[in-house]
C-alpha cells in the first residue's frame, strides 16, 4: 500500500492540498506514531458527485495511500436538513426515497478511489445516528454545548443575515449535526480528524470543541483551498453544465474532454491535485512550452479520467479524440480561412476567429453557441468567450481547427 510510510501531511502539502490545520505538528506526530481514521461527508443532494468534489475524494485516496484510514461518510441524515455554506438561499428539500437513491448511486464512485474492507476504508451514513435521535435529549447533552453568538459569527450564517437573506432554523441546525458527526465518528470509529474544503471549516472547528466538551478527546482539522481556474472559472462547471463523476451524466469521453480543455497555467497544479503521477514526471510535463504543452493536458486528461472511469475508458477516449482530430484536421476536403501570422503572434479573439471562419455570423451569435457549448477549438468544448487564440494553438500540421457542433469545421492557417 504505502510507499511514504505515514508521510500523510508532507504528501498533502506538497502536492498542493492543505489550506488549513489545526495543530499541525500534533497531528504530524500522531500520523507519523501509528494509523490514524480521518473522515470526509458527502450529501446526497444530487444522483452523482462532480469534479468539484475530487480534490476531497483525492485527499481520502493519499490518506489510505500513506497507510491511514479513510472514512467517506455519507450524508443520508445531514441531507434531510441541508449545508448553508456558500449557499444564497435554502436548499429545495428532498424526500427520503430520493435522498436513498441518491445515496447509492453515490457511493459506487468511492470503490475506484478506495478499498474498503474489514480493516481498510469505511462507508458510513449519518442517518444511522441522526435518523433516530431524541430531541430533547440532544438538546440537553449536545446543544447545551453551542452558544448562538459563536453560530451568529460563522461565515455560512454570517453571509446569508447580512445579505438579509433567510435562513432557516432547520439549516442553522446543520452546524450542530456536523459537530455531533464528528463525536459519533470519534466514538464508532477512533475518528480523530475531519477534513474538507476551506469553506467548512468552521463547522469542522466546531466538531473539534464539542468533542473536548463531551468526551475530552483531541479531535484535528485539515481543509483544502478551494479550487478555481486561473480565469477565475468555478472547479466542475462548464457551459454545458456541472461536469458529474457518473458515466451515465457525463460520458467519459466528455470527460476526457474537459480535463484536455485546461487553461495553461492550471496545468502542474492540477496534474498534482487529480492524478497520482509522480511529483518528477509532473515536474517534467509542467516544463513543457507553447504545443508540447499540448501532450501535457494529454497526460492530465487520461490520468484523471482513469480515475474515474478506469484506464480501458480513458485510452479509449484519448484514442477517440485523436482520431476524431487527425480524421478531420487533416482532411484535405476542409475548407480552410487565412490569417495574417502577425495578426495571430498579437492573439485573435476566439469570437472574430468564428466570426472570419464563417461558422457564425456575429459575435454575439459566437457567445450564444458558447454558452450552449456549441463550439470546439481543436475538438475542445469552448468555454471561455474571452480566449484569445495565439501560435500555442497550432496543431502539428500548422492549422487551428474551429468546430460548430459535429459537422461544421473550418481550419485557421496563418500565412
Amino acid at each position: 500500500m504505502s510507499d511514504y510510510k505515514s508521510d500523510f501531511l508532507q504528501v498533502l502539502a506538497s502536492r498542493g492540498f492543505i489550506h488549513q490545520i489545526s495543530e499541525p505538528a500534533a497531528l504530524d506526530g500522531l500520523a507519523r506514531g501509528g494509523r490514524i481514521t480521518a473522515y470526509i461527508g458527502y450529501d446526497c443532494t444530487a444522483p452523482s458527485l462532480h469534479v468539484g468534489n475530487l480534490l476531497s475524494i483525492m485527499m481520502l485516496y493519499w490518506l489510505q495511500q500513506t497507510g491511514h484510514r479513510p472514512i467517506a461518510l455519507m450524508g443520508g441524515g445531514t441531507t434531510r436538513v441541508g449545508d448553508p455554506s456558500g449557499k444564497d438561499e435554502s436548499r429545495r428539500i428532498l424526500s427520503d426515497a430520493v435522498i436513498n437513491e441518491n445515496l447509492a448511486r453515490i457511493k459506487a464512485i468511492f470503490s475506484k478511489f478506495l478499498a474498503f474492507g474489514p480493516d481498510d476504508a469505511i462507508m458510513a451514513n449519518n442517518a444511522d445516528w441522526l435518523n433516530t435521535l431524541n430531541y430533547i435529549d440532544f438538546l440537553r447533552d449536545v446543544g447545551r454545548h453551542f452558544s448562538v453568538n459563536r453560530m451568529l459569527s460563522f461565515d455560512s450564517v454570517k453571509m446569508r443575515l447580512d445579505r438579509q437573506q433567510e435562513l432557516s432554523f432547520l439549516e442553522f441546525n446543520y452546524m450542530i449535526l456536523q459537530a455531533y458527526d464528528f463525536v459519533e465518528l470519534y466514538r464508532r470509529h477512533g475518528c480523530v480528524l475531519q477534513m474538507g474544503g476551506s469553506d467548512q471549516w468552521g463547522n469542522i472547528v466546531n466538531g473539534i470543541d464539542l468533542g473536548r466538551r463531551m468526551l475530552n478527546a483531541q479531535l484535528f482539522a485539515l481543509t483544502s483551498p478551494l479550487i478555481t481556474a486561473s480565469s477565475g472559472a468555478k472547479m466542475g462547471k462548464t457551459a454545458a453544465g456541472a461536469v458529474w463523476l457518473n458515466a451515465d451524466m457525463v460520458s467519459p469521453y466528455d470527460y476526457w474532454q474537459y480535463w484536455r480543455n485546461t487553461e495553461d497555467a492550471d496545468v502542474p497544479r492540477f496534474l498534482k491535485l487529480f492524478t497520482v503521477l509522480p511529483l518528477k514526471e509532473i515536474g517534467r510535463l509542467a516544463s513543457l512550452k507553447g504545443q508540447e504543452l499540448n501532450e501535457a493536458k494529454k497526460v492530465l486528461a487520461t490520468e484523471a479520467t482513469a480515475m474515474v472511469h478506469g484506464r480501458a475508458a480513458a485510452d479509449e477516449a484519448a484514442e477517440t479524440a485523436r482520431r476524431t482530430f487527425e480524421e478531420g484536421a487533416v482532411a484535405e476536403t476542409l475548407p480552410t480561412v487565412e490569417a495574417p501570422r502577425a495578426e495571430l503572434q498579437h492573439g485573435i479573439g476566439v469570437l472574430n476567429a468564428f466570426v472570419l471562419a464563417g461558422l457564425v455570423s456575429s459575435t454575439s451569435e459566437a457567445r450564444r453557441q458558447i454558452k450552449a457549448a456549441g463550439l470546439r477549438v481543436n475538438d475542445v468544448t469552448l468555454t471561455d468567450e474571452r480566449m484569445v487564440l495565439t501560435p500555442n494553438d497550432l496543431t502539428a500540421e500548422g492549422v487551428i481547427k474551429l468546430s460548430r457542433g459535429r459537422k461544421q469545421h473550418v481550419l485557421l492557417k496563418p500565412v
